[in-house]
């Protein structure tokens, strides 16, 4: 089933304000705090109906039930937009859509219910417009981009979209055997003397790490996805279906069993670099033994803001993502050849003026 929000003044569509936080129409004016709407699972919705009364003024506002065809998990639903009456095909990871005829903001609460609905979400701090103008500063910051890159007035599309990631807690243990030397030289009479003084060392720690991330989406580009952290995670906001209204939004391909291998991976690098951390003062550290064990205690399935901007440059699109709380921004820009030419020719300028100094206060040749 599909849900579109109205708005119980005027009836038109209503949207997540990433300002208020709240659902608002852009025709009347009209909020509505999202925390007053309950989540309801599909199967709670009566079919034969398209309005639900609730008992407070606040509340009390039209989630649409839009006509749909039964779906199965590896098939595309059809639905007709209430709004104005087109039909739409979307593919079946898709949990959260605008028409594209209408702009319509639309909502599959099938596809969020049960073992897909998400536990929590992070939702949009930052909106349409906010992200625009970041992403135009952005650009005219970079020093080895083209003038016409820094322009920024290529942007062929700006889209809000809630990405799948799982949330894991995890305890790592490791457990370490290294031979170590400490060196140390020292003159006595005509003699130059090395002393090098052996060390057996025994680490062994037990760490834990809350909510490291992992985006359980097959589209999304994993190394673009990781380079967008950190989230306040403290911002985490139980799952609503409001939270989605007005932007995309996608379920999951992988579970958290499938992505433990890379979460697993990671930590591991954590774990061992703690313990490297651990074994210092030493001149060498020759490993015999290291053993790394992590262990999931818990994973949520949740969605984070994501504003995915393609900027058309030179007949060539190159796609940024930006955090759709923080405003960090992450891509490879194009690269200007001529600025970077000037770049290495200004280095190498200022390094021959040093050295040129040095030798002039050492007493040295001067080149």
């Amino acid at each position: 089933m599909v849900i579109q929000y109205k708005c119980p003044n005027c009836g038109a569509d209503m949207a997540y304000d990433s300002t208020s936080g709240m659902l608002h129409c852009d025709s009347c004016g009209e909020n509505i705090d999202i925390k007053t709407i309950k989540n309801q699972d599909s199967n709670d919705y009566n079919r034969s109906e398209t309005k639900s009364t609730h008992s407070s003024k606040q509340d009390d506002f039209t989630e649409t039930d839009v006509n749909s065809q039964t779906f199965s998990e590896d098939e595309t639903v059809e639905y007709q937009c209430q709004n104005c009456g087109a039909v739409l095909i979307t593919d079946k990871n898709t949990t959260a859509t605008t028409c594209s005829f209408c702009g319509a903001g639309v909502v599959l609460a099938d596809r969020l219910s049960g073992s897909k609905a998400p536990a929590k979400v992070i939702p949009f701090t930052i909106n349409k417009e906010q992200a625009q103008e970041a992403f135009k500063k952005w650009c005219r910051k970079g020093r080895l981009t083209p003038k016409g890159f820094m322009t920024a007035d290529r942007i062929k599309s700006i889209t809000g979209l809630y990405v799948p990631f799982w949330l894991y807690d995890l305890n790592g243990q490791g457990e370490a055997n290294a031979d170590c030397t400490k060196v140390r030289t020292y003159t006595q009479g005509e003699y130059i003397y090395t002393e090098t003084s052996h060390f057996n060392v025994y680490r062994k720690v037990n760490l834990n790490y809350l909510k490291v991330p992992a985006d359980a989406s097959e589209k999304m580009n994993d190394k673009l996805m990781d380079k967008l952290e950190p989230y306040n995670y403290e911002e985490l906001k139980t799952f609503n279906m409001p939270y989605l209204a007005g932007y995309l939004a996608e379920k999951y391909n992988y579970n958290d069993r499938e992505l433990f291998d890379r979460v697993r991976e990671r930590v591991t690098d954590y774990v061992d670099l703690y313990i490297r951390d651990t074994i210092n003062g030493y001149t060498t550290t020759s490993y015999n033994q290291k053993d790394i064990l992590i262990k999931e205690r818990n994973a949520d399935y949740v969605l984070l803001p994501v504003w995915m901007v393609c900027y058309d440059y030179k007949q060539s699109e190159h796609t940024f993502a930006m955090n759709g709380q923080t405003g960090k921004i992450v891509g490879k820009p194009p690269l200007s050849k001529g600025k970077i030419a000037a770049w290495f020719a200004g280095v190498s300028c200022a390094s021959f003026i040093v050295i040129k100094i040095i030798a002039i206060l050492s007493g040295g040749p001067v080149l």
